[in-house]
């Protein structure tokens, strides 16, 4: 039986997701555009959804766009900041997901912005001083800064960023795909003007997420057409993906804080027994750390094995699946693991949990590991 531990690259459905999915994939297919009944009860079904994620994370409905992701939520909030409030300067980091370092390096060759990075030390945690003195420079800007990295798992401070941010009178933009139906996030609280988030990295369905836009900030439209979306994102809704992305948040707050203390635990318990078992084990940046890391993500740097990716391929062989981070980045360099200056030529791989991950599998885990690095002493 395979082992998978890759959730931060993506999910399995829940059952309870998928039935919720099916009669608006079977029975409910009418075009929320249209005028007729069907019509109009597939367009009561987006806007009950709306107003249930609204909820969730204390929003108002009309600030909730469906998006199909995480990438499309990220690209429609700085090209809004741009072109719908001239922002010329984006304050970064060198850690986000391509979805927004691309977007920004496309933008910067065009001579439409600047960008300039947030300094970090060696583990990648943030230095918010020099957050503060890029914004005290540069007075007209967008803050785009990830809740958790996808690949070493360091969460930011987002509710002090949102703060600076604030009194500096700048926008902010987080990507949360990553935490989004692991925390909570209040929206009343957080002074954030553009969140993203996307379904399938909490047990939903791929294709679909959405973008939070606060009251009162400006969009701009990323996809043109029909008038869907408020005129802002254009497009036939994906019904059923927005009925599956709403009953898996929903699930996911539901059984919170049980499922964070249960994944924290299977963390914790791979942490130990990969320190017992394979020698000159480390982790990279704050992923061993409970407090500074999102719980279902551990970066761990092994010791050299058949050159890079090696053990990637035996544990793949030993049916276990992992990676060596972001599945956007497959094949290549980690760029976040590069910004630290980790070593390369050591086996880097990225172990991300679910709910529905055992501690039997993290022993078989350890067994497998431990067989593969016996080998090769041997």
């Amino acid at each position: 039986m395979r082992i998978y531990l890759d959730n931060a690259a993506t999910t399995p459905l829940d059952q309870e997701v998928f039935n919720a999915m099916t009669p608006y994939l079977l029975h409910h297919f009418g075009n929320p555009s249209s005028q007729h009944e069907q019509g109009r009860e597939a367009r009561q079904a987006i806007e009950a959804c709306r107003a249930t994620i609204a909820g969730l994370i204390n929003a108002l409905p009309e600030e909730i766009i469906f998006t199909s992701g995480g990438t499309e939520a990220d690209n429609t909030a700085i090209m809004s900041a741009v072109h719908a409030h001239q922002v010329q300067h984006v304050i970064t980091t060198r850690f986000e997901h391509h979805a927004v370092l691309h977007t920004l390096k496309s933008l910067e060759s065009k001579g439409v912005i600047t960008v300039k990075f947030i300094s970090y030390n060696s583990q990648g945690e943030l230095n918010l001083d020099h957050l503060e003195s890029l914004l005290q420079q540069h007075r007209n800007s967008l803050v785009s800064v990830m809740h958790a990295n996808n690949e070493i798992g360091n969460l930011n401070d987002i509710e002090y960023i949102g703060e600076l941010c604030h009194k500096h009178g700048a926008l902010f933009h987080t990507d949360t795909v990553q935490t989004i139906g692991h925390y909570q996030h209040d929206l009343q609280k957080l002074k954030i003007h553009f969140l993203a988030a996307s379904a399938h990295k909490f047990h939903g369905p791929k294709g679909v997420g959405f973008l939070y836009c606060r009251k009162g900030t400006r969009l701009s439209q990323l996809i043109h057409g029909g008038g869907q979306e408020g005129s802002l994102r254009a497009g036939t809704e994906n019904i059923h993906g927005i009925v599956g992305l709403t009953k898996a948040l929903q699930l996911a707050y539901a059984h919170l804080d049980e499922h964070q203390q249960y994944i924290q635990e299977l963390k914790y318990h791979l942490i130990d027994r990969l320190v017992d078992a394979i020698p000159d084990v480390k982790f990279n940046g704050n992923s061993a750390e409970s407090v500074k890391s999102l719980y279902t993500v551990l970066n761990v740097s092994f010791p050299a094995l058949y050159g890079v990716r090696g053990l990637l391929r035996c544990l793949d062989q030993e049916q276990v699946s992992v990676s060596g981070g972001s599945a956007c980045s497959s094949g290549s360099v980690s760029h976040v693991l590069s910004a630290l200056n980790a070593d390369i030529t050591r086996e880097n791989i990225r172990f991300s949990f679910s709910k529905l991950n055992t501690k039997a599998e993290i022993d078989q885990v350890i067994d497998v590991l431990t067989h593969i690095y016996t080998l090769v002493a041997a």
